[in-house]
């Protein structure tokens, strides 16, 4: 029995304002958007357009208040042929990612 990754899942509290911020620091693109009929929360799937992999973004409309990681640290790895322009690119857009 094999396993291979299909997606990885981060809750967020700003749907939009994370698409943008995905869009634009990493062009990471919609592929896939699921709205639950009651309206409890949606689920938008993005990708490089290169690999496979993708990212879940899960909005939950209940939630009000901001995540609190604790000590849990998770993060999104990716990698870029120009460091440096993507260095740039981020600090013109207010980006603190490296």
């Amino acid at each position: 029995m094999k396993f291979t990754f299909d997606h990885n899942n981060i809750n967020v509290l700003d749907l939009e304002k994370s698409l943008k911020f995905y869009k634009e620091a990493l062009n990471f693109q919609e592929t896939k958007r699921y709205n639950h009929p009651n309206g409890d929360f949606i689920l938008v799937y993005l990708k490089d357009g290169i690999t496979n992999q993708s990212l879940e973004l899960t909005w939950l409309r209940d939630r009000k208040e901001p995540y609190n990681l604790g000590d849990n640290e998770i993060h999104l790895a990716v990698i870029t042929d120009d460091f440096n322009a993507a260095y740039e690119h981020q600090k013109k857009h207010g980006m603190h990612m490296l």
